[in-house]
C-alpha cells in the first residue's frame, strides 16, 4: 500500500488526540502517548491539555494525587508522566539493562548485586509510612549499617542510584506542595499491577508505538525504546519480528515502513491536514519519532526544536515557534515553511488560552 507523508502525517496527528482533541481523561492522555515529559513549567499540563476538548488547569496534578499517574524516571533517565496500569512495561524495559551490576557502578557504590535486594527493601520499608524528601530517605537508607557507605554519594546527589529503584517498581516521585522533590512507594498506588514479564512488556511497547506512531520504521522503535533505555537493540529486533503478520508494511513516498495491519485501512482513507497546533517544548510530537525526523522536524528548526523551543505545528510539520511572555504570544516561522490557512492560527490561539486558562493575544 502506498500513502504520502502528508497522508500518514495526519493519521498520526489523529492518533495523537490532536486532530480532533479527544473528549478523554488526562490519564487517557498519556496512556495513548505512552509517556509525557514531566516538565516542571506547566508544559506537561499543556501536552496533556492540548489533547483534550475540555481541560481545565491543574488537571495533570489533580490525576496525579489521585493516582491516575505517576511521575518516574522513565525514558533517557528524565522525568515522565506514565499511567500506573502501563507504565510498568517501560520501566521493565529500563531495568532491562541491569546497570547496577557494572563494574563502574559496583565500585563506585561499593554495592554488588548480591546488595540490592536488601537495598531495595530498605528504601521500600522507609517508605512505608509515607512519602520522605530526599534528605529524610537518604538518612533512613545510612541508617542500615550495610550501607552507611553511601553517606557522602548521597551528599554528591544520589539520583543515578535511585533511577534504578524507580524502574525496578520501588519507588516513584510523590507529591511537591512545595517545589521540592519526595518520593513514594509505588506499591502504595492500587493501580500499581507490578513489575511484568520483560518479553510481554516489551512486545506491547512495540504494538504501542506502531499504533500512535506509525507509519515507523524499526529504526523509529529502537530511537524510542532502545536509546537510553537499555532494552537492548537485540531485544528489540526480536520483539518486531515477533509481530510477524500483525504488522504491515506500506509505501510512504517512496520510503518503506510499517504500520499494524489494523489499521492500513483507516490510514489510508485519512485525507491530509492543514490544522493548526501550538504545543509545549518537548512534546511527544516530536520526541516519539525524535528531532531527526525531517519528517516531522525539518532540518531548519531542529536546533531551535531539540533545544526546548515550543512547537507550532502545520500539517504534522513543525512550521516554527512560539513563546509567551504575560499574556502576549509571538510566533517564529522557519524559512520555506507550510503555510497555515487564513484564521487557523487565531483559532488554535483561542483553544491555548482555553488550555492555559487565560486570554492570550498574538503580538505581530
Amino acid at each position: 500500500m502506498t500513502v504520502s507523508w502528508p497522508q500518514a502525517l495526519a493519521w498520526r496527528l489523529r492518533r495523537q488526540l490532536l486532530d480532533p482533541a479527544g473528549d478523554v481523561s488526562a490519564a487517557d492522555v498519556v496512556r495513548t502517548l505512552g509517556a509525557v515529559a514531566a516538565q516542571p513549567d506547566g508544559a506537561a499540563e499543556l501536552a496533556v491539555g492540548a489533547r483534550r476538548r475540555r481541560s481545565r488547569p491543574g488537571d495533570v496534578a489533580r490525576a496525579l494525587a489521585d493516582g491516575e499517574l505517576i511521575r518516574t524516571f522513565a525514558f533517557r533517565g528524565a522525568t515522565h508522566l506514565l499511567t500506573p496500569e502501563e507504565g510498568g512495561d517501560y520501566l521493565a524495559l529500563r531495568a532491562a539493562s541491569r546497570m547496577w551490576e557494572l563494574p563502574s557502578w559496583q565500585s563506585y557504590y561499593g554495592l554488588t548485586p548480591a546488595d540490592w535486594p536488601d537495598l531495595r527493601e530498605a528504601v521500600r520499608d522507609a517508605l512505608a509510612d509515607g512519602p520522605l524528601t530526599y534528605s529524610e530517605l537518604a538518612e533512613a537508607v545510612t541508617a542500615h549499617a550495610a550501607f552507611r557507605h553511601l553517606a557522602p554519594r548521597f551528599a554528591d546527589g544520589a539520583w543515578t542510584l535511585l533511577k534504578p529503584l524507580a524502574w525496578q517498581g520501588d519507588l516513584t516521585l510523590g507529591p511537591s506542595p512545595d517545589g521540592g522533590t519526595t518520593f513514594q512507594r509505588l506499591a502504595g498506588n492500587p493501580r500499581w499491577p507490578g513489575l511484568p514479564d520483560l518479553d510481554e512488556a516489551g512486545t506491547r511497547a512495540v504494538v504501542a508505538y506502531f499504533r500512535t506512531y506509525g507509519p515507523a520504521t524499526p529504526s523509529h522503535v529502537q530511537y524510542w525504546l532502545g536509546e537510553g533505555l537499555g532494552a537492548g537493540r537485540k531485544r528489540i529486533r526480536s520483539w518486531i519480528a515477533g509481530l510477524g503478520d500483525r504488522l504491515a508494511p506500506v509505501d510512504v513516498d517512496g520510503e518503506p515502513a510499517h504500520v499494524l495491519r489494523e489499521d492500513l485501512d483507516d490510514l489510508q482513507a485519512t485525507p491530509p491536514t492543514t490544522t493548526v497546533r501550538l504545543l509545549p517544548r518537548y512534546d511527544q510530537w516530536v520526541l516519539g519519532p525524535g528531532t531527526a525526523d525531517q519528517h516531522v522536524v525539518p532540518a531548519a528548526g531542529r536546533a531551535a526544536i531539540s533545544r526546548g523551543a515550543n512547537p507550532l505545528v502545520v500539517g504534522g510539520v513543525v512550521a516554527g515557534t512560539w513563546s509567551s511572555t504575560g499574556d502576549d504570544l509571538t510566533v517564529d516561522w522557519f524559512p520555506g515553511a507550510p503555510v497555515a490557512e487564513p484564521g487557523a492560527l487565531e483559532h488554535e490561539l483561542q483553544a491555548l488560552s482555553t488550555t492555559l486558562g487565560r486570554d492570550l493575544r498574538r503580538t505581530r
